[in-house]
């Protein structure tokens, strides 16, 4: 099977062709919108942790991994001058991808209004060569896919995951690449994962993984919710009935390893086949988190109607609930509600994602691109809990 896809410096293939506008910290957001906002192919993004070096070695990393992404033509880096969180710093990842980029300082450029209008000509030059290429035809081998779910209720385990699963496994089966994201909706069926590890390291590391995270959200003294009001609305009644609908998304298949995400590195897959990454359950970071470690496509379930788009990996939404889709079919790009109905069969509905994967990685806009959805947030974990976990082993 083949998508049409845009080619790459570095061999990778994007689906989007995006220029991408960094602002390296948050105090930066507003130039960098302001810069975007004048090309239609452009696209902001910033992080809110402040603009500190030491301590923020996860936010760089998922800034430099988002810029890398294949679906990112050209990148605009824009900085005040005065922050010790550098841009070289994410240009160090950049260079890996060899797609071209600059860098802006607004102390240097003599404030805003300069910035905007040197920012505003750069990308236009980005744009102006980036439709220039064309999209040639790839084998799907090339593509990588992120999964996620949220706003579940009782049909995303009948319906919604295990269609997305058969997706999953038809697309390893032809060679590509997905991601597993959000660890945490994995426990209490951790062993359900463990057992399709590739080998006992992926075995340990999947066990330990899903360990750190239940250790994290049950921490004495602090509020923290496993299950969010939708998940109880929508008929859910445990953290591990959940887990077990949601594992479903990830297909039959061999899990090839476990994705660091720390402030040591955030791993990408090293080929073909399913991988679990480390980070968040909280939608929009994990969808970061995903468009990061180099998604092109994410696939998003949702049975109460969670819509979101990202800024960078379009977003294909799949609902499992009749009724959501209903009422917000306009935003829902496969109905799987029709599982639920006796309409189709799960084998049919994940023929139709697959399909529609196909569709959007050679251009077809998902629902959420239509409106212009671009979601992004980084989020990374408090160091100081980290440390208090390791203390206690």
């Amino acid at each position: 099977m083949e998508f049409l896809g845009y080619r790459r410096p570095d061999g990778s293939v994007g689906v989007r062709n995006h220029i991408l506008v960094v602002a390296v910290t948050d105090c930066v957001e507003e130039v960098a919108r302001k810069i975007a906002s004048n090309v239609k192919e452009a696209v902001a993004v910033t992080q809110h942790y402040g603009c500190l070096r030491i301590g923020n070695e996860q936010v760089i990393n998922i800034l430099g991994g988002a810029a890398r992404n294949p679906n990112v033509a050209a990148v605009l880096l824009v900085n005040m001058g005065c922050e010790s969180l550098k841009p070289d710093l994410i240009a160090d990842e950049i260079e890996k991808s060899r797609k071209p980029f600059e860098t802006l300082t607004v102390q240097k450029e003599g404030g805003t209004v300069n910035t905007v209008m040197k920012g505003v000509k750069i990308i236009r030059e980005f744009a102006e060569e980036a439709s220039e290429l064309k999209r040639e035809l790839f084998n799907i081998k090339n593509l990588v896919v992120g999964l996620k779910c949220g706003g579940s209720d009782t049909t995303s385990g009948i319906a919604a995951n295990p269609a997305v699963g058969v997706a999953v496994d038809m697309l390893i089966d032809m060679g590509a690449t997905v991601i597993l994201g959000e660890p945490i909706e994995a426990i209490g069926a951790e062993n359900v994962l463990a057992r399709r590890a590739a080998n006992d390291e992926v075995r340990r590391k999947i066990l330990n993984t899903i360990l750190s995270e239940e250790k994290e959200w049950t921490i004495p003294g602090l509020d923290l919710e496993f299950m969010c009001k939708g998940n109880i609305m929508g008929g859910l009644s445990t953290i591990e009935e959940k887990s077990l609908g949601a594992v479903l998304k990830g297909g039959t298949r061999t899990v090839q390893g476990v994705l660091e995400n720390s402030r040591r590195i955030l791993e990408r897959p090293s080929g073909g086949g399913l991988y679990l990454l480390e980070g968040t359950h909280s939608d929009i970071p994990c969808l970061t988190n995903m468009a990061a470690a180099g998604a092109q496509i994410i696939i998003f379930t949702t049975g109460v109607g969670g819509i979101f788009g990202n800024a960078i990996s379009p977003t294909i939404i799949v609902c499992g609930n009749p009724e959501t889709y209903e009422k917000l079919g306009g935003e829902i790009d496969i109905n799987a509600g029709t599982i639920i109905k006796g309409v189709e069969s799960i084998k049919q509905v994940g023929e139709k994602i697959l399909n529609e994967i196909v569709k959007v990685a050679s251009g077809k806009l998902t629902k959420t691109e239509s409106l212009n959805y671009r979601n992004f947030a980084v989020y990374i974990p408090d160091p100081r809990m980290k440390l208090f976990l390791k203390d206690r082993g």
